[in-house]
């Protein structure tokens, strides 16, 4: 079956990024779906982030003729097909082998930005050569500043041109759903493992060809392939110190574009546009972080309110439909990331999962422009809406 084929069968079963995670959730190890959906703590964030939505709700316009809604925008001077692209996510590989391969390429076919992250499991000199120039990469601040060096370099030299500080990890959260599911780095061989793997055999199979799941990136820094002693590097080494000092020293370096990510307080916000950065990231990092935080989708209205249109503001968390998108673009973001929704594309769909995913979200997000009334992204802003409590 060709590319447009595919496409269209997976429009008609799976229409809903819901109906994709379901799919996903069967197709893959228990333990790598609750590393995947998990928050932390009682995962109440998790929860209200996607229930946030609903307290906007929008007064449409009609009688406005025949119109088709463009969701064509540019960014850092970069343009891109749609204000929706791929937040970054860590081990990936151990919900699909080579997905960041995977959506490397969707990136570039669709012209939206993907981001790489830091603790992936491929390393950014392989998915720089299938990402264009759609490529975002996502640092966790080293301690060592020639580690944090390095990191740069090799993501500039791979063609990645955004740079996405993650700040909203000053120490690794307790995930207890994902230990409750037997996750261990690395992964160790117990009867529920290999009950797991003859029970979704696709993914066993595709994991035995690429081997099991390694954060490559790191392996260079942490001087073994071992998963054992890299994820202890990545525990003790990175993280845990970020300042606004050290994003001064990243913005010296980084010859491009950087963002902070995982701002939810408007004076952090002002902060960042104080100090020269480029982009703010509202996010609360998908609710993996800490249970007690705020919604991103509350913090948004108030960040806006503090830094205007200064620098541009970039939103994740929760969003699963274009609708979502919408509502955060017109409470004041500038872009729109999610994560989840892409890994469960691959996940669930393979190859072109997230192609899927990114029709989902742009498709919906354009015919809920029209349904409001709106022609393009600088109406979008001004539409008639009501915040409920």
């Amino acid at each position: 079956m060709n590319y447009e084929k595919k496409l269209i069968a997976y429009q008609n079963n799976y229409p809903r990024i819901s109906d994709v995670a379901q799919k996903a959730k069967k197709r893959i190890p228990k333990v790598a779906w609750e590393y995947l959906d998990s928050g932390t703590g009682n995962e109440h964030l998790l929860d209200q982030n996607n229930k946030a939505f609903k307290k906007l709700r929008f007064i449409p316009r009609y009688c406005k003729g025949e119109f088709n809604a463009d969701t064509s925008t540019t960014l850092f001077n970069q343009s891109y097909k749609a204000p929706i692209g791929m937040a970054p996510i860590g081990l990936t590989g151990l919900m699909w082998p080579k997905i960041e391969h995977y959506l490397a390429q969707t990136a570039n076919r669709l012209q939206i930005p993907y981001t790489l992250s830091t603790v992936s499991t491929e390393t950014p000199e392989t998915a720089g050569k299938y990402v264009g120039d759609m490529g975002w990469f996502q640092l966790y601040p080293p301690k060592d500043l020639d580690v944090m060096r390095s990191l740069l370099k090799r993501a500039k030299d791979s063609g990645f041109t955004t740079l996405v500080i993650t700040a909203d990890v000053p120490m690794a959260s307790r995930r207890e759903r994902s230990k409750k599911a037997g996750l261990q780095i690395p992964p160790k061989i117990t009867t529920k493992l290999i009950w797991d793997g003859i029970t979704h055999p696709l993914w066993s199979w595709q994991t035995l060809k690429r081997g099991l799941p390694r954060l490559r990136t790191i392996e260079d820094y942490s001087g073994t392939k071992d998963m054992k002693f890299t994820s202890g590097f990545v525990g003790n080494r990175l993280g845990g110190t970020l300042d606004w000092d050290y994003c001064k020293k990243i913005k010296a370096i980084w010859k491009g574009p950087v963002v902070l990510k995982g701002i939810l307080h408007p004076e952090d916000a002002k902060k960042a546009v104080d100090i020269g950065l480029d982009g703010i990231y509202v996010s609360n990092h998908g609710g993996r972080q800490f249970d007690g935080a705020l919604t991103a989708f509350e913090a948004l209205p108030h960040v806006t309110s503090a830094i205007g249109e200064q620098i541009p503001i970039i939103f994740d968390s929760g969003v699963r439909t274009g609708l979502d998108a919408m509502k955060a673009l017109h409470l004041g973001a500038d872009f729109i990331m999610a994560g989840r929704p892409f890994v469960y594309g691959v996940s669930a769909l393979g190859r072109y999962g997230g192609d899927h995913v990114a029709q989902i979200l742009i498709d919906d997000l354009r015919n809920n422009m029209v349904q409001v009334g709106v022609c393009n992204l600088k109406a979008l802003k001004s539409a008639d809406s009501i915040l409920t409590t």
